[in-house]
């Protein structure tokens, strides 16, 4: 089937849009009140899966350390990947948690990864899946089996059900791999929400479906649902969500996997549902490669300068342009994330 006209994808997805934003207004009536998302005592992330690996440059921030300063005489060096992962060890006193944000792409990588980082996986309580797309999701299935645990719950949004893909400007569809059934996941369970949740004993909150509230973060035009058999627009991809820590005396810490709902509006929700103004880091993909995505960067800049994170570690899908103008316009603040780089905040 030829794609639609692209008068006819304003049309369409303008409706959508519409619709979705007045159901997503009474999920938030919801939560008009802050969340108690707790104060940790302090948060430390490992970058498992990512399109980039740099075991030689120096970091110049002391809460940042690359995969040779922190894993004393390696047996094997980590790998990359296009994909996305990170392990969080989020604590209080002597409370400890410890989730996985996303799995990357491929079945192997993230295992090999954990294993080159001395990783035991078996310590993770639970899985959160930022969206429904293969790059996060690909590593799912063995990595439950390795943790092996009936009560891990899996984060999940209904909509990364969803067969999904992509259209070429000829009008054919790329389709992506589809997401993992439960079968494929067990003993691990899907825990299916779109709404705010915490998690970790209340050290940690999903954002749940973010509202879209930026001019300029218009979702992506070419992404397609296959609905009632046949494939329909799909652009603003709902079940992107981050997840959000709340350090002591420093501030929001914001992990994104793709920003598909636009990494700006998913820091203001962050904001809103928390209560909290400060923002001290923003890590991961914010979606800003491709053409469609690039002409976004200027806004998204001068938007993340307003914000004023202490540090900012862009990655995965935000492409060398977008890295690079973060880089220029806050270069104090800026890391490029390598696989293996350990940020303790």
């Amino acid at each position: 089937m030829r794609d639609a006209s692209d008068a006819q994808l304003r049309s369409i997805t303008g409706a959508l849009f519409r619709r979705k934003q007045i159901l997503i207004k009474n999920i938030r009536k919801k939560h008009d009140q802050p969340l108690r998302l707790r104060e940790a005592e302090g948060v430390k992330i490992i970058s498992l899966v990512d399109n980039s690996i740099d075991f030689l440059s120096t970091i110049q921030r002391k809460e940042v350390k690359s995969f040779r300063e922190w894993v004393k005489k390696p047996s094997r060096l980590p790998i990359a990947e296009h994909g996305f992962s990170m392990l969080v060890r989020v604590y209080d006193g002597n409370e400890c948690h410890n989730i996985l944000f996303d799995v990357g792409s491929s079945p192997s990588t993230i295992i090999a990864n954990a294993r080159r980082m001395r990783i035991n996986l078996t310590q993770i309580e639970c899985i959160v899946l930022s969206h429904g797309h293969y790059d996060h999701f690909g590593g799912l299935s063995t990595v439950t089996k390795i943790i092996n645990r009936n009560d891990l719950p899996i984060i999940v949004h209904k909509d990364m059900f969803k067969k999904r893909g992509a259209a070429s400007p000829n009008g054919t569809i790329r389709k992506y791999p589809d997401f993992p059934r439960e079968e494929d996941v067990k003993p691990a369970k899907y825990v299916i929400t779109k709404q705010p949740r915490l998690i970790a004993n209340n050290l940690a909150l999903v954002t749940g479906e973010i509202p879209r509230k930026t001019g300029f973060e218009k979702g992506y035009s070419r992404h397609r649902a296959f609905i009632n058999g046949e494939w329909k627009p799909d652009p603003w991809i709902w079940d992107e969500r981050a997840l959000v820590i709340n350090v002591r005396n420093k501030g929001l810490v914001v992990l994104s996997g793709c920003a598909h709902a636009g990494i700006i509006n998913t820091i203001l929700y962050a904001k809103q549902l928390t209560g909290i103004e400060v923002v001290y880091a923003v890590l991961g993909g914010f979606h800003l490669s491709g053409r469609e995505f690039e002409k976004r960067i200027d806004q998204t800049v001068k938007e993340l300068e307003k914000i004023g994170p202490k540090l900012l570690a862009p990655s995965h899908c935000t492409g060398w342009r977008g890295i690079y103008a973060i880089y220029r316009a806050m270069p104090d603040g800026f890391i490029w994330n390598s696989v293996g780089n350990l940020y303790e905040l």
